[in-house]
């Protein structure tokens, strides 16, 4: 087992709350959740954290959107995900909310601190200044000109970027640049795998600029303590909830257990690497308090080779799967199909088939024909073991070696290799079991050596389950009641593993384990099934809200030449002035035009019409011969949004 006996601390990223869970927030959590339950059964303390980032301008948009308040869209969403990792069986030891009162007033007490801050030069860690900046709302933080992609965010291209000006307090990250860099070199922060170590260390090389730590026009945030007109960044808001959920500024000894003397670790997908690997040490370093030790990112899922996209019908509910498969079933399906740290396809075919054939076969039936033999020849009662032969004995060198490979693989944070490992146990298992054929002990009154091969596969039964546990905690219970512990947590520990002959009979199994799975009709997205009868062309209030409309003033208008129905229009949506192309020459004269207050698609791809390039398109109602502009009712500012 690993000499280092801190307690470990395992965190996820905290999920946002602007849609609902699929599985890739599913793996991540499921993935913690694994390996808190791992190093549990190895005998060391561990603490799993998981939870929700609720603050920022775009939640504030979306909830608008939806006609509710932030809180209340908050309020909802988070819920979505308590339910779905409560049907997963997924039992965190906090779940934190970026909403929460103990959140807030931790990450003030943070903001203080940063506040009061000297670096090592003496300037201060904050620092007020202006900024003028793209700024990505889905990302929520402004893009550099080097991180543009055709002159998009690249991981929001379909957003438009806004151009803003703000004067905000500022963190002095350049100060910490070259700590950070040393800590990641030297391997006092690890960041796996290796390939996104490099690319930290690249990022760090090539160099990066000070950050901006609150923002004066965002209403849903944290308050700096100092500055009541600004709220803190929504990064500065997030990242510390791994601290402010076990007791940072508000229970000093549950923050030195966990942090200041724990193996920190959080687990994150590499969109968020950044924030992580050199904000977030850089944030610690200023205030005094130890940096995380270790970082596992994880890659991106796609689902039968494609990305999980809304608009393919191919983002898996983990609802759906749960309803198909179980949660321990889920569990074992999301942990094994790929090794944690890569990019990894999700083959919704593969379910059945790898269900059957690890669950089914190599764990249930072998526990099926064990439990009956025994019930059938022994009344369920503990068979007496007696001479012990060679097969025997390599079965249990083959239970002592899966626990160390067991060990092996949480301690690199694998959890395949474990879950591997103890399915290598069930599969000896079951060959010791063809080897010796019980059965034909039975046939020929051998009772003395059926008792001893008996009572060996059920041990080997045992440590298999207590191995399986992490993944799957229901199931592996159940085995363990089969085998008869009436208490089987008390079996989920280090001695358990390791010793033998512990099974206590008496053995039953009311149900089976892992029933095989003939078929298993899956909704991968999740959806109700819509009726057959549906009406054509209705959308859904996600897809209105896709598009943008907004109010625009018109300052110039013209004929095209050579177009007898088309004026080209010059008019402001907000900051921002646009030419647009409209079909409404007919009806309407340049001059006409001239000042009034129109409604646009202000997120419509710019195409041209006769030559003539057309950023947006106007809004118009017709019948007939007869055409009427969509206009407001009365004043308002353009850039306003309808609908």
């Amino acid at each position: 087992m690993p000499n280092d006996k801190r307690p470990i601390y395992f965190t996820t990223p905290i999920y946002y709350v602007n849609d609902k869970p699929h599985i890739g927030h599913a793996y991540t959590t499921i993935v913690a959740d694994y390996l808190a339950r791992a190093n549990r059964v190895l005998g060391r303390p561990a603490f799993f954290l998981t939870g929700t980032d609720e603050h920022g301008a775009r939640i504030a948009e979306v909830a608008r959107e939806h006609g509710r308040t932030p809180q209340e869209w908050c309020d909802e969403h988070s819920e979505h995900f308590k339910a779905a990792w409560k049907a997963l069986s997924i039992e965190y030891d906090d779940f934190i909310r970026t909403t929460d009162k103990r959140h807030e007033a931790g990450v003030q007490i943070m903001l203080d601190r940063m506040h009061k801050a000297k670096t090592a030069d003496g300037q201060p860690v904050l620092y007020e200044a202006e900024y003028t900046g793209l700024y990505c709302m889905g990302c929520e933080k402004y893009i550099t000109e080097r991180e543009l992609v055709e002159g998009r965010c690249p991981l929001h291209p379909n957003r438009e970027l806004r151009q803003l000006t703000e004067k905000n307090y500022f963190f002095r990250l350049s100060s910490y640049l070259k700590e950070v860099e040393a800590m990641i070199q030297d391997g006092r922060i690890t960041i796996r795998p290796d390939e996104r170590r490099k690319e930290v260390l690249g990022l760090l090389k090539y160099g990066l600029e000070d950050f901006s730590a609150s923002r004066e026009k965002v209403d849903w945030g944290v308050p700096l303590p100092f500055d009541p007109s600004q709220n803190a960044y929504v990064w500065v808001d997030a990242l510390p909830n791994y601290i402010t959920a076990i007791g940072f500024g508000a229970d000093e000894a549950k923050f030195t257990q966990w942090w200041t003397e724990a193996e920190s670790t959080h687990l994150l997908g590499k969109d968020i690497l950044k924030f992580h690997a050199i904000f977030w040490p850089a944030m610690l370093l200023s205030i005094g308090e130890a940096v995380p030790e270790h970082l596992f990112i994880h890659g991106y899922f796609t689902v039968n080779g494609q990305k999980m996209s809304k608009s393919l019908g191919n983002v898996i509910d983990p609802h759906a799967l749960v309803k198909a498969f179980g949660p321990d079933g889920t569990r074992h399906l999301l942990l094994t199909q790929f090794q944690f740290g890569q990019d990894g396809d999700v083959k919704a075919e593969e379910f059945l088939r790898q269900f059957n054939a690890d669950l089914a076969n190599d764990v249930g039936n072998l526990v099926s024909r064990a439990v009956k033999l025994i019930d059938r020849h022994f009344d369920g009662q503990r068979p007496e073991v007696g001479a012990r032969e060679a097969i025997d004995d390599e079965l249990r060198e083959a239970a002592l070696t899966a626990v160390d490979q067991f060990d092996d693989g949480v301690g690199r944070l694998i959890p395949n290799d474990a879950i591997l490992a103890a399915l290598n146990l069930s599969r000896a298992a079951n060959r010791y079991m063809e080897q010796t054929a019980p059965w034909n002990l039975a046939k020929s009154g051998d009772t003395d050596r059926l008792g001893t091969v008996l009572a060996t596969v059920v041990e080997a039964i045992r440590v298999s389950a207590v191995l399986l546990s992490p993944g799957i905690p229901n199931k592996a219970r159940q085995i363990l009641k089969a085998l008869g512990f009436t208490k089987p947590e008390d079996e989920l520990s280090p001695d358990a593993i390791r010793g033998w002959d512990r099974c206590p009979g008496p053995f039953t199994l009311p149900e089976s384990i892992f029933p095989r799975l003939d078929k298993a009709a899956i909704d991968l997205s999740g959806k109700k099934e819509e009726p057959k009868q549906v009406a054509e062309n209705v959308i859904s209030i996600d897809q209105f809200f896709e598009t943008q409309l907004r109010t625009a003033k018109v300052l110039e208008a013209e004929a095209v030449k050579g177009a007898k129905k088309l004026l080209k229009l010059q008019i402001e949506v907000g900051t921002e002035n646009r030419q647009i192309v409209a079909g409404i020459a007919e009806h309407y004269k340049p001059e006409d035009l001239i000042g009034r207050t129109i409604v646009v698609v202000a997120n419509l791809q710019p195409a041209k019409i006769r030559g003539v390039e057309s950023n947006g398109m106007l809004l118009a109602a017709s019948n007939g011969k007869t055409l009427r502009l969509v206009t407001a009712d009365g004043e308002i500012p353009s850039g306003s949004k309808v609908g």
